[in-house]
């Protein structure tokens, strides 16, 4: 029997979807609170590396996400010159395993929405437009008032509500984002045929331009540049900037740049990190996902840190018979290094970036990274 009953699920991205998935097959009652009235209508484009392919797997919604992305083995760099020359294609690692890609690129509000149809269809009660407005744990369960006065009592409370998240600053926890220098330009754009993965273009007048296909017919493109204060931009001048910016970079991204036309598709935000120390729970309130680690996407390791620890979490619950010292020792002795190791190889690349150290050994950084979560967490 698992050691718990009925837990609230606070946010509905990745890691609160996969928690409330895995705990309600597992025989637990599970609320799903997601501050958006529809967490399916935003987003551009995501990276998933075979890590967290391996997870989607176990969620049983790796067929929708096939049919759905657009997967790849490979990993070009191409130099920031006239011609954006492909100075290597490079195979990526399977870090899921030999069956699976290296990577799938996908659309964000498709994954969220497929995330969200497999919860309802496990049992899980989906709460939209609806947060946590105050929490009173004790050693038995945790009393909630959620958004409009609505209370309830749950044996867990999972906090999985993002980078800034609410749960964590109920629980008194002082940790804030720190922002690491570098702000991103991302737009999501029809696919040129040529694009069949991901190129990185190292330097030119920006730290790392790049794209990655996100479907048949779609891609999301970026650009990394040194972090400003882009707020007070319009829609038109966000993207006259990345056009801007865009026009050093050439090879497939010419082709691109022309399908760069919708100032809506374009957004921009600072890279930002932070680590919460052990233990991620107070009481019986745990926070995991972005609430716990964050890291700029230099590895493209967030979405998978976030899913290992919802798989993670969900498998010690259902096989434990009590919420005691022994199962949250287990959640941090599984969780906390191995994000910790990938929020600080993700900085250090940032580091190098913005040092311009030419002699940095960045595949030796990604190999050992590579190999870390090619392991099951």
């Amino acid at each position: 029997m698992p050691a718990v009953n009925h837990v609230l699920v606070v946010g509905g991205g990745l890691a609160g979807a996969a928690t409330a998935i895995l705990l309600a097959d597992g025989g637990v009652t599970v609320d799903l609170a997601e501050i958006k009235p529809d967490a399916a209508a935003l987003g551009s484009g995501i990276t998933l590396q075979g890590n967290a392919l391996r997870v989607l797997r176990q969620l049983g919604v790796w067929t929708q996400v096939q049919a759905f992305g657009y997967a790849f083995d490979t990993l070009g760099l191409r130099a920031p010159d006239p011609h954006g020359t492909l100075l290597a294609e490079l195979p990526d690692h399977r870090t899921g395993g030999s069956d699976l890609p290296a990577t799938v690129g996908m659309y964000r509000p498709d994954l969220a929405r497929i995330m969200h149809d497999r919860a309802r269809q496990a049992g899980v009660r989906i709460l939209p437009a609806t947060s946590v407005e105050q929490l009173t744990s004790d050693d038995d369960g945790v009393d909630v008032v959620l958004t409009g006065g609505a209370m309830g009592r749950y044996d867990l409370v999972v906090g999985a509500d993002g980078l800034r998240s609410h749960t964590r600053s109920l629980l008194g926890i002082d940790l804030k984002p720190e922002p690491t220098g570098m702000g991103i330009w991302r737009s999501f754009t029809p696919r040129p045929q040529q694009v069949t993965r991901t190129d990185l273009f190292y330097g030119g007048p920006s730290y790392i331009a790049g794209y990655c296909p996100t479907g048949p017919d779609s891609l999301y493109a970026y650009i990394v540049e040194k972090a400003q204060d882009r707020s007070g931009l319009s829609a038109q001048q966000r993207l006259d900037t990345m056009l801007e910016l865009a026009s050093a970079y050439h090879g497939p991204f010419d082709a691109i740049r022309d399908r760069l036309t919708d100032p809506d598709q374009v957004n921009y935000t600072w890279f930002e990190a932070h680590l919460l120390d052990r233990p991620w729970h107070r009481g019986r309130v745990v926070l995991i996902g972005d609430a716990a680690h964050a890291c700029p996407p230099t590895l493209a390791q967030g979405a998978a840190m976030a899913l290992e620890d919802a798989a993670v979490l969900a498998e010690l619950l259902v096989a434990a018979d009590r919420v005691d010292d022994r199962l949250w020792e287990s959640f941090m002795d599984r969780r906390h290094d191995r994000a910790g190791q990938v929020v600080a190889a993700s900085l250090k690349l940032g580091q190098w970036l913005l040092e311009g150290r030419r002699d940095a050994d960045v595949p030796a950084l990604m190999g050992r990274i590579a190999a870390l979560v090619s392991t099951p967490a």
